[in-house]
C-alpha cells in the first residue's frame, strides 16, 4: 500500500500549477466554455498534464483529471503523489475524477488553482472523497 507523501516543496506546488494553467489553453470545451488543465506528479517525479475534452455526445466526454490519469497509467505508473487543478473560478474535480485518483493515491494532495494562477484550496483525494469505495471492498 502506498504510504502517505511528503509535503510537496514550494517549487513543485509552483511547477504543477503553472503546468496545469498552460494545459487549459488545450482543452476542448465548444459547449460548456469550462476550460480545465491538469498536472499530475507521480511517485516517478514525472508530470502529466491533462485537459477536458467535451463531445457533442456529452456522456463521452472527459474531464483533465482523468486525461491526466489514463495518460499516466497507460505509461505505467500507478502511484499519484499530487495533482492541480486549473479553472477560470477555482472549481474542484467531479466525482468521477475523484473516484479515478482515489484508485492511485488517496492521500495524493490537491491543489485547486483559479485563471490567476492562484491556489485557492489545498487538500487531498481522501478528503474530497470520504469512504472511498476500492480495492478492499470488492473482497
Amino acid at each position: 500500500m502506498p504510504t502517505e507523501p511528503a509535503p510537496l516543496s514550494p517549487a513543485q506546488e509552483a511547477e504543477l500549477t503553472q503546468r496545469a494553467a498552460q494545459a487549459r489553453q488545450w482543452a476542448y470545451a465548444p459547449y460548456s466554455g469550462y476550460h480545465v488543465g491538469a498536472a499530475l506528479l507521480t511517485a516517478s517525479g514525472k508530470i502529466y498534464d491533462g485537459v477536458n475534452v467535451e463531445n457533442a455526445a456529452y456522456g463521452d466526454s472527459i474531464c483533465a483529471e482523468r486525461t491526466a490519469a489514463v495518460k499516466a497509467v497507460s505509461e505505467g505508473e500507478r502511484e499519484f503523489v499530487a495533482i492541480a487543478v486549473a479553472t477560470e473560478g477555482g472549481g474542484a474535480p467531479c466525482g468521477s475524477c475523484r473516484q479515478v485518483l482515489s484508485e492511485f493515491g488517496l492521500h495524493a494532495q490537491v491543489l485547486i488553482t483559479d485563471g490567476a494562477g492562484q491556489i485557492c484550496a489545498r487538500t487531498t483525494v481522501a478528503a474530497l472523497l470520504p469512504l472511498s469505495f476500492g480495492a478492499a471492498d470488492l473482497a
